[in-house]
């Protein structure tokens, strides 16, 4: 029986080139594919900067950091999301506050971040959910109204468009945070990068990335070649050659993932147009995604069967699927907080509704077409 997970990696033999040619190089890491890998992201994104990290968590950590982020901050996200994040506002001792979601995107709801807006909020953290781009230019009008920082969370969205900009751009944020996780559209196995258009805040990014340790020219001529001098306490979340030489082949395929992850998005969207107990999230006018999930929604309280039990069919079909996601503030850290059922109603439906459908490349139309049978077969 063959096995479908709701992502997966695509690597072809050029991304396995590119990866055994650094393994015969001299460096494996901190070598010149970390910088190659960077000015590729800027290239594509339209970024003046990037930072390549160890992972996508850590890219939204370092943005915490670099943005000062301490106790009695408040910093908003959305609940329907990875933990991280929220995570990362804990991490550096902030206070997250949740806004509930559109329930046709299940992004951020610009009037719900309105209203949680307070003299402690310092920041912003849209999640751009399944590679649909949320509602920058508002937020952004907040922002500005406000003094807030934004940092996009684009773990799901590089390759998507807001208003024809490329997500990454940060033409209506501070900085912007991918994920390259083996499921992402794009991968380096592990790992991140953070953009931005701010020098300032690039020079930090750097900083923090190797333990907050400092080298130039300038210190070998006054001290000796050997001398280095750590200036803040930094981190060791740097990206390695082997991953960025993978990274740098995987971009160069990047608008191929695109095209081929719409396609397949909308023979699913035409094959479960004729049962009307699925439904699928709306794309704003202003989003041009690079999906990096497929979620069908079921209203399990309509149905014989309960959402347990389904999912319990599927994985004896073969079909190992995930849902994305269980309301972060719903998890049992969350709830110590103070957060409880009932808070953020949009997100707690859509999570009750949800399950991502395979999405990735190498995906055959004979494929799909299985996978619709038999989810709508596990659905009598």
């Amino acid at each position: 029986m063959k096995i479908y997970g709701y992502g997966r990696q695509s690597i072809n033999q050029e991304d396995v080139d590119a990866v055994l040619e650094v393994l015969r190089s001299d460096f494996l890491t901190r070598g010149p594919k970390v910088h190659e890998f960077e000015n590729a992201i800027c290239e594509y994104t339209g970024a003046r900067y990037c930072v390549v990290v160890s992972n996508g968590t850590m890219a939204l950590h370092l943005s915490m950091v670099a943005l000062e982020i301490g106790q009695n901050d408040e910093v908003i996200t959305t609940p329907n999301t990875f933990a991280a994040s929220a995570n990362c506002i804990s991490y550096v001792g902030g206070t997250v506050r949740f806004a509930d979601v559109d329930s046709e995107t299940a992004n951020m709801d610009v009037g719900e971040v309105k209203k949680r807006v307070s003299v402690k909020t310092k920041a912003i953290v849209p999640v751009h959910f399944a590679g649909q781009s949320c509602d920058m230019e508002s937020l952004r009008e907040i922002a500005l109204q406000r003094g807030l920082f934004i940092v996009e969370d684009a773990s799901h969205a590089i390759g998507s468009d807001y208003r024809g900009t490329k997500i990454g751009s940060c033409k209506y944020s501070d900085m912007t945070v991918f994920s390259f996780h083996a499921v992402k559209t794009i991968t380096t196995g592990e790992g991140g990068a953070i953009t931005t258009n701010n020098e300032r805040l690039y020079e930090k990014l750097l900083l923090l990335r190797s333990h907050g340790i400092a080298k130039s020219p300038d210190m070998d001529v006054k001290y000796g070649r050997w001398y280095c001098e750590m200036r803040e306490l930094g981190f060791n979340y740097r990206m390695t050659d082997l991953q960025a030489a993978l990274g740098i082949s995987q971009l160069k395929r990047l608008e191929e993932f695109k095209k081929k992850r719409h396609r397949i998005v909308s023979m699913y969207h035409d094959l479960f147009s004729r049962d009307s107990r699925v439904a699928f999230l709306k794309e704003k006018d202003f989003s041009c995604a690079c999906f990096h999930l497929c979620p069908a929604l079921i209203n399990f309280k309509e149905l014989a069967i309960d959402k347990r039990k389904f999912v319990d069919h599927l994985f004896d079909a073969g079909l190992r699927l995930q849902v994305h996601y269980m309301p972060v503030h719903l998890h049992p850290y969350y709830r110590s907080l103070g957060f409880k059922e009932g808070d953020y109603p949009n997100a707690e439906i859509y999570y009750s509704q949800t399950i991502s459908l395979p999405l990735y490349c190498d995906l055959s139309d004979n494929d799909i077409h299985y996978i619709v049978n038999t989810f709508l077969t596990a659905l009598n």
